[in-house]
């Protein structure tokens, strides 16, 4: 009895050495470093890859990991608080509700823990996973700064809508929302360039396929009645009509997605806001026109973005598993 009691005490002291081991606060100067798990986890670009490759490929749930990593980042810095399950949680927030690819980012999380365990932040595993997923559509890749932890709260439903980009966003509206993280509007225009993989629901676009919004841009005829056969005026929500943000190259990322803008194809209102006679026509236009110099920019802003951190005095850690908190 004696013996069973004191092998209870060693659990409990064991599991809450783990527990202060795992928990940080954050301070908003973590240093991140390409090189961060060299020592502690050498394979964890390996193993990320390797799931990455035999999970998704070059398939729809790339896009879909590449998504989860922007609205991470967006609400509270990149902490994979997107992740988080709970009656709080941001999963539930409108703009995430359609969000996937949670089991591919939990399959890697899992092959990591047996690697090597309570190393790798969830954070880590997002910012990872989005480099690869676009490497396997065919668009660039980049060294990825490491050392991100993971946050033990999720924003509110509340919150977590009004720091995300909305369908309908004009062009001033997208620059102060990125510009409050700390990118500049050549970052904003280079990240917009994700949506040249994905899909997008009806209620997503039927603003401007109807020309319902109160931001009037430009629409070539063809494509606004190509995209009404598939979205009708009022209902349809859900997965309904789901349409792909560049029609020429839905599974590749490429820069088609800027010469959808130049010729008036854009499918959300703030797609084509990029293009509108404003100042930042100049980017979509070499964009469109050098697919070289969009690869470059947009993974210089990946990083960037990538580097927004939680806010000050966040309680952070290295969670087990990414849907909940230890």
């Amino acid at each position: 009895m004696m013996a069973s009691s004191r092998s209870s005490s060693w659990v409990r002291v064991l599991s809450l050495l783990l527990f202060v081991a795992l928990a940080h606060t954050a301070n908003g100067a973590d240093h991140l470093s390409a090189e961060y798990y060299v020592k502690t986890c050498p394979n964890a670009e390996r193993i990320v890859s390797s799931v990455m490759a035999n999970r998704v490929g070059g398939g729809r749930m790339a896009p879909a990991v590449l998504r989860l990593f922007f609205h991470d980042c967006f609400v509270n810095g990149c902490d994979a608080s997107v992740l988080l399950d709970g009656p709080e949680s941001e999963k539930d927030a409108e703009p995430n509700m359609s969000l996937t690819g949670f089991t591919v980012i939990d399959e890697i999380k899992a092959a990591l823990e047996r690697d090597c365990p309570a190393t790798v932040s969830c954070a880590d595993v997002l910012a990872l996973a989005s480099r690869d997923a676009v490497a396997l559509l065919g668009g660039p890749t980049w060294n990825v700064p490491l050392g991100r932890k993971d946050s033990r709260f999720a924003a509110d439903k509340e919150f977590t809508t009004q720091h995300l980009p909305s369908p309908n966003d004009n062009l001033g509206g997208l620059i102060k929302m990125f510009g409050d993280l700390g990118l500049d509007a050549r970052d904003m225009t280079a990240l917009s360039g994700a949506h040249t993989v994905g899909m997008s629901n009806c209620e997503h676009y039927r603003e401007r396929v109807y020309g319902t919004s109160d931001t009037k841009y430009n629409i070539d005829p063809s494509f606004a009645e190509a995209r009404r056969q598939m979205c009708p005026p009022q209902g349809s929500f859900g997965d309904a009509g789901k349409a792909p943000f560049d029609v020429q190259t839905p599974r590749k990322f490429d820069n088609a997605y800027y010469r959808d803008l130049i010729a008036h194809r854009g499918l959300l209102n703030s797609d084509q806001a990029l293009y509108s006679g404003s100042g930042v026509d100049s980017l979509v236009v070499r964009y469109g026109a050098d697919g070289d110099a969009f690869g470059r920019d947009f993974a210089k802003a990946m990083v960037k973005m990538g580097n927004i951190p939680p806010p000050m005095g966040m309680p952070t850690e290295v969670r087990l598993h990414c849907s909940k908190a230890n």
